[in-house]
């Protein structure tokens, strides 16, 4: 059975700028969409059975530019909905609730189209995600490509293994790189993180 492969979408102004972007849909800069062009040699390597895609743009353009065609667009794959804490940085958040964590304490309420998410409510998006890429998985047709955000992925991938969403906290990543989830002994494993294309 192949691996699960999940792809964080290339820089934005956001991204460098540290402020949360969840349903804001921006596009890469210039950097981000070079990142995303650089990992078309990595996911090239691979038997790719299926790709998903979060349906904001950042993380469509990343997948189009990494040569991903054909990807299957899914809701479950966008960010953790940051409520009243989007387009802020932590630094700023960090001014009123200097002990706010977002793998704890998840964020502010916002507008009552973006109400925010709790670590558990994205929790349960992974897990959903994680179920229909098993099945797509069962296949025995190559890995499953996943397309989306930095903090939704951690989440992802703490599910992956078995822990809570809020042990996402412990995987650090970073934009236009590629992460692979596999087994060992049956059991899941991280088997590569953060990785780039060679320079």
């Amino acid at each position: 059975m192949g691996d699960l492969l999940l792809v964080r979408h290339g820089e934005t102004e956001w991204s460098m700028s540290g402020q949360h972007t969840s349903w804001t849909d921006i596009s890469l800069t210039d950097r981000g969409r070079e990142q995303a062009r650089g990992l078309a040699p990595l996911l090239g390597s691979h038997r790719i059975g299926a790709v998903f895609v979060s349906p904001l743009k950042r993380a469509r353009e990343t997948a189009d530019l990494a040569g991903l065609h054909g990807a299957r667009v899914d809701a479950d794959l966008v960010e953790w909905d940051y409520g009243g804490y989007e387009g802020v940085t932590t630094v700023e958040i960090h001014r009123t609730r200097p002990d706010w964590f977002l793998f704890t304490d998840g964020v502010a309420p916002g507008p009552a189209e973006h109400p925010g998410e709790s670590p558990e409510e994205v929790g349960a998006r992974a897990d959903r995600i994680l179920a229909k890429a098993h099945a797509a998985l069962a296949n025995n047709e190559g890995c499953v490509v996943l397309v989306a955000h930095g903090h939704f992925l951690r989440v992802l991938t703490a599910r992956y293994l078995g822990l809570p969403a809020s042990a996402g906290a412990l995987f650090q990543l970073a934009t236009g790189t590629v992460c692979r989830l596999g087994t060992e002994h049956g059991r899941p494993v991280v088997a590569g993180w953060n990785v780039r294309p060679p320079s």
